[in-house]
């Protein structure tokens, strides 16, 4: 309604100052023509100006709609970054916590690793410390069966020394007494001319001293056997493991005291094996010419118990 004023009186301003107000009369239709051809020409400029006013109107509606469409956008968006955002603050707290579970977790697991390394350091030392102990044991016992083979094949070596020394004597002594048998013989058919002379003057004394004679049998008896015993004993190999033990052997001698048999009738086996090489090495035992004697040690039974100085 305004403008609508405004453009009539600005109409009529322009009419007004068309108008001629000199006592000169003009001619009132050129006037009215006048009048007429500037009304039309106000109303298409009041309705092109309506026209403007209506487009800016609109472009102002347009560009508040817009505005407010941009609020609005920009709220729904500083909403959802908002949103966005809390969700986020969430999110990391929730991973803070859950690594703050984890971190813990993750001590007490290296604490838990660091005290089962450590057991297992100590199960490793005791075991070391155990299986250097059975090494030890180990070394002793292989350097100790060392020691011993080494011992059996001196003992062997040994033996079969005394063995081939044996046979040698054997030998010698096969030929020493095919020349004793023939002295023997000899120096036996002269004895027993002698005996078969002596005979009859000596049954009186014989009688007399069979007692006697018996009592010195036995002693010497007694006496050969000590010495048969310690000549076993100088050829004795003895070691720690036979003190206190013995071997029960017999012997069978020759008159003059060769070695014809042996055989172990009990005792340690350690002592019986070195008795029986004693007795092979030293190949003769001592025996007395007195056949009374002789015949009571040519089979004897003897116990052989080692020496230790």
């Amino acid at each position: 309604m305004i403008i609508s004023a405004g453009i009539h009186i600005g109409m009529l301003i322009i009419i007004a100052l068309g108008m001629d107000f000199s006592d000169k009369p003009k001619p009132q239709p050129q006037v009215r023509a006048l009048a007429m051809k500037a009304v039309v020409v106000d109303q298409k400029l009041v309705a092109q100006h309506v026209e403007r006013l209506k487009a800016e109107k609109r472009e102002v509606a347009r560009k508040e709609k817009a505005r407010q469409d941009d609020l609005e956008r920009r709220a729904t968006e500083a909403r959802q970054q908002r949103e966005r955002e809390q969700a986020q603050i969430k999110k990391l707290e929730i991973e803070r916590k859950q690594k703050e579970i984890e971190t813990k977790n993750a001590l007490a697991a290296a604490k838990a690793a660091q005290l089962k390394l450590k057991q297992e350091k100590e199960k490793a030392l005791q075991a070391e410390e155990f299986r250097k102990q059975k090494e030890k044991e180990r070394q002793a016992s292989e350097e100790a069966a060392k020691k011993a083979e080494a011992k059996l094949k001196q003992e062997e070596a040994a033996a079969k020394k005394a063995a081939d020394e044996r046979k040698r004597k054997a030998e010698a002594d096969r030929k020493r007494k095919e020349d004793a048998e023939r002295k023997r013989k000899a120096e036996e058919r002269e004895r027993q001319l002698q005996e078969q002379m002596m005979q009859d003057a000596l049954a009186e004394e014989q009688a007399a001293l069979s007692q006697t004679r018996n009592r010195q049998v036995m002693s010497e008896v007694q006496r050969y056997t000590s010495m048969i015993r310690a000549t076993i004993q100088r050829h004795l190999l003895v070691d720690e493991s036979m003190r206190g033990k013995t071997c029960r052997v017999f012997i069978r001698l020759a008159n003059d005291g060769f070695v014809t048999g042996t055989k172990i009738l009990s005792g340690d086996s350690a002592v019986c094996h070195a008795t029986q090489a004693a007795i092979n090495k030293a190949g003769r035992l001592p025996v007395s010419s007195e056949p009374n004697v002789y015949n009571e040690l040519k089979e004897i039974n003897l116990t052989v118990q080692p020496e230790f100085n």
